[in-house]
């Protein structure tokens, strides 16, 4: 009977380390596929430069807030107005704000403060009120701690001068505080997070979805698909308003441009949190993609396949060629997104990985999730409040 369990978990983690290689191998190709891409885009585009309104709903600071805020009044670009949304009017985050009020006078930076509680995602909720003050048709949504280039609106606005676009968002790479959880999330954002980005875009044929760092995209759209106030119960609320607006028949466009995002100094227990919420955001938004996981855990598989095998030769092969693979793919993709700290932290990627497989069996447990101090019940991607 053991034997033939032993037999049984070496031929799962054999398959599991043979599509794992699969797997890497397409994030090889994706990230290949991305950088000609990118070759292209920059020999080319048409001039396009909308008018535009940037929406940044805001609770609390995050680290470097200021200058993040500051980067986004250095654009290159000709008519732009910044609008930040606060659901109270003591937040500490208002006092950069008014801050970036005073250095920057002349650049429409205004502050809305959100009354009315719209919905259980705060954030969304806040961006219907904050609408009501955006005066351009074309619109970017990006989170707090987002920092850019000056020439990050020209870059992320030109894809949307053709008509069958309908969004344009961005990968992103994090500048860590010195915690060991803060470092565990920088990594994943370039070695696992980013990779399956431009793997989905490869295997579906173009997105389906958004990613917070950035969203840019038309107001009459948003219109279409019934404002913000129709994702505000949402979690994944980034992911909801690109599948919506791709669900028009348009398109969502992965930009040339790399944004950074400057991450909290997550202790251990704060960033199995954040992981958790976002395993489970990822499960009830993309349920069969998000099953099908489990097939890229290849250092998870490859050590399975080393104790089933009692240390075999053929099993040690099978860990240096996955731990190979598995490099090779976050060396790629973090030269790709210009990651710094990335191949600083490279030594950590082992477990970082099982740490990923841990979250992953950790989210079919249960259907909490803890967001900015509240507790929600997560049902098919929606949040349900748990009162104290």
């Amino acid at each position: 009977m053991i034997h033939s369990l032993v037999k049984v978990l070496q031929f799962a983690a054999i398959l599991g380390c043979i599509s794992s290689g699969v797997y890497y191998s397409f994030c090889l190709w994706s990230a290949a596929r991305f950088r000609r891409g990118l070759k292209m885009s920059r020999s080319a585009g048409p001039v396009f430069y909308p008018p535009v309104s940037i929406l940044k709903p805001l609770k609390g600071t995050d680290p470097d807030i200021y200058q993040s805020f500051r980067s986004h009044c250095l654009q290159e670009y000709p008519a732009y107005e910044i609008i930040f949304g606060v659901s109270d009017a003591g937040d500490p985050a208002v006092a950069s704000v008014e801050q970036l009020q005073r250095e920057f006078p002349d650049h429409g930076v205004r502050l809305v403060v959100c009354t009315e509680k719209l919905g259980a995602n705060v954030k969304v909720s806040n961006l219907e009120q904050m609408m009501q003050a955006a005066r351009y048709q074309y619109l970017i949504v990006n989170d707090s701690d987002i920092r850019v280039d000056a020439d990050y609106l020209q870059r992320v606005l030109a894809p949307l001068a053709e008509g069958s676009v309908g969004m344009v968002t961005c990968l992103y790479r994090g500048v860590p505080e010195a915690t060991f959880g803060s470092r565990l999330e920088s990594l994943g954002i370039s070695a696992d997070f980013c990779p399956s980005v431009l793997v989905a875009q490869q295997l579906e044929g173009g997105l389906r979805f958004g990613l917070g760092s950035t969203l840019a995209f038309r107001r009459a759209d948003l219109e279409r698909i019934g404002g913000f106030k129709s994702i505000v119960d949402f979690l994944a609320d980034d992911y909801e308003l690109g599948r919506r607006i791709a669900g028009l028949g348009l398109k969502v466009v992965l930009s040339e441009v790399v944004v950074e995002t400057h991450l909290p100094a997550y202790d251990l227990r704060a960033f199995f949190a954040h992981q958790l919420r976002w395993a489970r955001g990822v499960r009830d938004a993309r349920l069969g993609g998000y099953i099908g996981m489990v097939s890229t855990f290849g250092i998870m598989w490859a050590l399975l396949a080393l104790i089933a095998a009692q240390g075999a030769g053929w099993s040690w092969a099978a860990l240096g060629a996955v731990l190979l693979l598995r490099g090779w793919v976050a060396f790629s993709v973090g030269k790709l997104l210009r990651d710094q700290y990335m191949f600083k932290l490279m030594w950590l990627l082992p477990i970082r990985d099982l740490i990923a497989a841990g979250i992953w069996f950790a989210s079919f447990a249960g259907g909490t999730v803890s967001w900015r101090g509240d507790r929600f019940e997560l049902k098919k991607g929606r949040l349900i409040r748990i009162v104290p």
